[in-house]
């Protein structure tokens, strides 16, 4: 033996295992596994409840359909119905407090004309012909026989634009619908502004001109 083999003997490493057969903490430790399962959930549903919902994911208890644009008495009055209803002419809209129908259900109520025995061949040329000389810029809409009678439609001037005539002649009996086409609301009033009395004095006018029977409150006193 050399002199270095005296001095320092040879070293043999008999401390060191083979590398498979170090312990691995994570693969030893029964109690990972879980404990990281139950992390991953609680974060999973702390994302859910945390993050913003699609809009219609879950539809709120107080959400609405949506509805039908409000309606109101101006933008009705844009719209007023006209012609028979029922085979009747129509009652006054509530929208138009100028309006004089003979319709029971209006407030404006007027009654219907009586037509003599002589004139109820002729009724609605007759009726024509008053019209154009007691109103101004007459324009006849629609002149037409239906089921019910002889229908009558007709556009004049009026008071704060035009307005429609509508009359239902059957046998001899004349009943009627006057009004405003266009309602007028005055600042600050939201009630539409109306001359009823202005469209019984047209009525009484035409039937004036025609010599028919036109009775009114006035006449029962």
């Amino acid at each position: 033996m050399s002199l270095i083999g005296h001095v320092f003997p040879p070293f043999v490493p008999t401390s060191i295992k083979p590398y498979h057969q170090i312990p691995i903490p994570t693969s030893q430790n029964p109690n990972i596994k879980p404990i990281l399962l139950s992390n991953l959930l609680s974060l999973a549903l702390t994302v859910t409840f945390n993050s913003p919902l699609p809009a219609l994911a879950i539809p709120s208890i107080n959400s609405q359909s949506p509805l039908l644009p409000p309606t109101t008495p101006f933008s009705q009055s844009k719209n007023l119905q006209t012609g028979l209803q029922n085979g009747k002419i129509r009652p006054c809209p509530s929208i138009n407090p100028g309006c004089v129908s003979t319709n029971p259900k209006s407030s404006s109520f007027a009654f219907p004309w009586s037509i003599p025995e002589t004139s109820t061949q002729n009724a609605i040329q007759k009726l024509q012909e008053a019209i154009l000389e007691t109103q101004k810029n007459v324009k006849f809409q629609v002149n037409e026989e239906t089921p019910y009678g002889q229908y009558l439609k007709a556009e004049v001037d009026g008071g704060f634009g035009r307005d429609v005539l509508e009359f239902l002649v059957k046998g001899d009996v004349v009943t009627y619908r006057t009004m405003a086409t266009k309602v007028t609301y005055i600042y600050p009033f939201t009630t539409a502004f109306g001359d009823s009395k202005g469209q019984e004095e047209r009525m009484k006018k035409i039937s004036d001109q025609l010599g028919w029977y036109a009775p009114s409150f006035d006449s029962m006193d």
